[in-house]
């Protein structure tokens, strides 16, 4: 039985998924298995995957279409080993990432959950790192609040995290109804009762930009997570109250950017004006061309290492 089960959920990603895989079989720790799940890509992205020779790799094939959270849900039910790492078709580790999760594993034996920080791959193969304002780890350690730590930029993404089997029977699998947050919703079950083992060094790169990127597409026609479903799940927990409303004011600006008036005006109603900082309030009275700019902005800034916060 391997140590790590990786999962990586495929669906048109024939420009990237050599180098993903390529950037496993070369991890300098060896005792794992690939689940590659094949969502009923419609490139080249199977040929190109299948290319990659090594007994690790298994591939899943999914009789139709249905979309990451079932692709994720698909390779943990399949997953043989006690610990399942996740990594998107076109997102990269570096050589020791799944070294330093063993090191986490056995050096935080109460933590459930492992994760390492990451870099963003920019288009013209420059990398940058965000700014953790609330994290106070400095190399490794358990983080001390997950919601705290992470209203700012979340201290880690899907493509550098790990989990103990023994959450999903807790907390439940990847929500197949949710289009867009899916990670935000697990991430709120998952953190609520369990500790996290975290290394401060960019063991991953994620890509800002790729095709079928649902970063890229927005959030029209989308479906989110029932923010309302945790205030009764998780009574009197603030922390998670703080962090739901992060994600309501980052969901708000969108809508409002989008022209989705009525529906920036119901979620701006469930968030609590306490929870958000002066800037964040200041943000959300401002014309939307006026947001979408200052979005423009940011981005193009983030792009010279310079990252512009509200708070």
């Amino acid at each position: 039985m391997p140590k790590f089960s990786i999962v990586i959920p495929l669906f048109n990603k024939e420009n990237y998924i050599e180098e993903t895989l390529q950037s496993v079989v070369q991890q300098t720790y060896k005792d794992f298995e690939v689940l590659l799940v094949n969502d009923c890509s419609t490139d080249s992205s199977l040929q190109k995957a299948i290319s990659i020779i090594d007994t690790r790799i298994k591939v899943i094939e999914h009789d139709k279409n249905k979309g990451l959270s079932a692709a994720r849900n698909t390779g943990i039910k399949n997953a043989q080993a006690s610990y399942i790492t996740f990594l998107d078709a076109d997102d990269i580790w570096k050589p020791t990432f799944l070294e330093k999760i063993e090191f986490l594993i056995h050096t935080y034996p109460q933590a459930n959950l492992f994760a390492t920080n990451y870099e963003v791959l920019l288009e013209n193969h420059k990398t940058r790192a965000y700014q953790y304002k609330f994290l106070k780890i400095e190399k490794d350690g358990i983080v001390s609040n997950f919601y705290e730590v992470s209203r700012n930029q979340s201290i880690y993404n899907h493509s550098c995290f790990c989990v103990s089997k023994k959450v999903f029977d807790e907390v439940g699998f990847y929500s197949e109804n949710i289009t867009y947050g899916e990670d935000i919703d697990f991430m709120i079950r998952a953190h609520a009762n369990n500790k996290m083992a975290y290394y401060n060094e960019p063991l991953s790169m994620y890509r800002l930009e790729s095709e079928n990127q649902i970063t890229q597409t927005g959030i029209l026609g989308k479906t989110l997570p029932d923010y309302d479903y945790y205030k009764s799940l998780f009574k009197g927990r603030s922390d998670i109250k703080k962090y739901i409303d992060f994600y309501r004011y980052t969901i708000a600006k969108q809508y409002k950017i989008t022209g989705e008036k009525k529906k920036f005006q119901e979620l701006l109603k469930k968030i609590d004006p306490q929870n958000l900082t002066w800037k964040q309030r200041l943000l959300l009275q401002l014309p939307n061309f006026i947001l979408n700019s200052i979005s423009l902005i940011k981005r193009y800034l983030f792009r010279f290492g310079i990252t512009l916060t509200s708070y």
